[in-house]
């Protein structure tokens, strides 16, 4: 006989995770498949290691003023020493994700799940044994695998995906081609060359094209990557690539050749769906892969919701996340929230730290809106200078009309923290009101907040609406 559960959750990173955890909070009787590592991507292959790298490659790019700040001597980065505290630093987060959950009475399975019915999972352990599971509502969180674009063909040691990269330490030599122009290519430039490799980064488009960031947020990555001598080589052409011998050779369409150690990919992912036999119970994808769900993340299915990388092009863990406390609180409260995928928090974590959510003016115009700006930069800072780190700023957007936020980025160190402060206002009406009137640390890079709020106002006629 088949256990019975409110609630399966298929995929345990940082969104199953978040469902499964927050259901169980919430008081259903929850079940959470694994056909790999607990955690998923984010944690063992994505977002947990790398900024765990990031973190290292900050320190090393901070020592080069160290001297003018009397701190005498010199760093250097071994990324096979980096490779193996980041192992430990996984270990230890995933260790305390299966305590959680067994705390919370949330039952774990491992193995690989596949719809038997609309309401049945069966789950094929690793050692070939099934069994079936039933609930009357269904997560699937299976996230996606790394894309290979032509003519690239992973080889252990020599061509390495993302997901491969934190399978086993890097390979031996220093020189290494990144590939691809997105977060993870642009992310992983910075830190491969500041954990000592000679980095040569190639891609075919600009880098960061498909996130509308600002052309004064592009400069200053641009800016910032240039000063560790990190270029882009953009609108390259992959002719072949020879894995024969001790290194690799990329051919390119203008018959150039490259000869480096490896090549790390960093050319995106693609939506998980593999073995779940969607098609026996009518759930529908997109041409692209994704699997089609509406504002309330429900799939064709009702009882069954599609969150993160399987259903969301966006694929962030922040996106994932976010759209797990939707789902689950639809789940729960008959699908009251609706997604928004615009307001959650893009975060770059490479020379500079680029954070952003909400519209940017062209979105903001074609919604009928009438963008004003108001901005605040880094450079007269206290702390910023107080750090020695003054590139950077705050941009906010602001409705003409009623003051209301648009959007707003955040360019600087620990943009990905300060978001927060947009990401978690009342209201987009009153949000710019709130930064208005609050109380800020000083010195703080917050501050900054309330400078770029004050200026929008004075500039564009805002004061009685935003300080009134």
């Amino acid at each position: 006989m088949s256990k019975h559960f409110d609630l399966a959750v298929i995929g345990s990173g940082p969104g199953g995770y978040r469902a499964a955890t927050l259901a169980a909070l919430r008081g259903l009787h929850v079940a959470i498949i694994e056909r790999a590592d607990w955690g998923g991507c984010c944690l063992n292959r994505g977002c947990v290691p790398k900024k765990t790298w990031h973190h290292t490659a900050r320190l090393i790019a901070a020592s080069r003023d160290f001297a003018e700040r009397g701190i005498q001597g010199t760093l250097s980065a071994n990324m096979n020493a980096a490779w193996q505290h980041q192992e430990k630093v996984v270990a230890s987060v995933q260790e305390s994700y299966v305590d959680y959950m067994h705390r919370l009475k949330i039952a774990t399975f491992a193995g690989s799940a596949r719809f038997a019915s609309e309401h049945a999972l069966d789950i094929t352990e690793p050692g070939g044994a099934t069994q079936r599971i039933e609930a009357d509502s269904i997560i699937i969180a299976t996230g996606g695998t790394a894309h290979v674009p032509a003519p690239f063909t992973p080889v252990p040691g020599k061509v390495l995906t993302s997901d491969m990269l934190y399978d086993h330490e890097p390979p031996a030599g220093k020189r290494v081609a990144i590939i691809g122009s997105g977060v993870v290519a642009t992310e992983f430039a910075f830190i491969f060359a500041m954990l000592g490799k000679e980095v040569t980064w190639l891609a075919r488009s600009t880098a960061l094209r498909k996130i509308p960031f600002s052309p004064q947020a592009l400069g200053s990555l641009h800016n910032a990557l240039a000063r560790y001598d990190i270029a882009l080589r953009q609108g390259e052409n992959f002719e072949r690539i020879d894995t024969e011998g001790e290194g690799v050779r990329i051919h390119l369409g203008s018959g150039e050749t490259i000869d480096v150690d490896w090549v790390c990919l960093g050319t995106g992912r693609t939506p998980h769906t593999a073995g779940l036999d969607l098609d026996a119970v009518g759930i529908e994808t997109h041409e692209n892969g994704f699997i089609q769900r509406n504002a309330h993340l429900q799939t064709s299915v009702a009882h069954v919701y599609a969150i993160g990388d399987v259903a969301s092009p966006d694929m962030t863990a922040n996106h994932a996340i976010s759209d797990a406390t939707i789902a689950v609180t639809n789940i729960i409260d008959g699908n009251t929230r609706e997604q928004d995928s615009r307001w959650v928090p893009v975060v770059v974590y490479s020379a500079i730290e680029l954070a952003r959510l909400g519209l940017d003016e062209d979105a903001a115009e074609d919604a009928g809106f009438e963008p004003a700006v108001g901005f605040a930069a880094f450079e007269t800072s206290p702390r910023a200078m107080g750090q020695d780190d003054t590139e950077g700023f705050v941009r906010l957007l602001g409705d003409m009309d009623d003051g209301r936020l648009l959007g707003g980025e955040i360019i600087g160190a620990e943009a990905g923290e300060l978001i927060h402060l947009l990401s978690l206002a009342p209201d987009r009406e009153t949000a710019l009101h709130w930064l208005a009137h609050g109380t800020y640390n000083h010195p703080a890079r917050a501050e900054e907040f309330a400078n770029a709020t004050e200026t929008l106002a004075s500039k564009w006629g805002l004061s009685e609406t935003i300080f009134g």
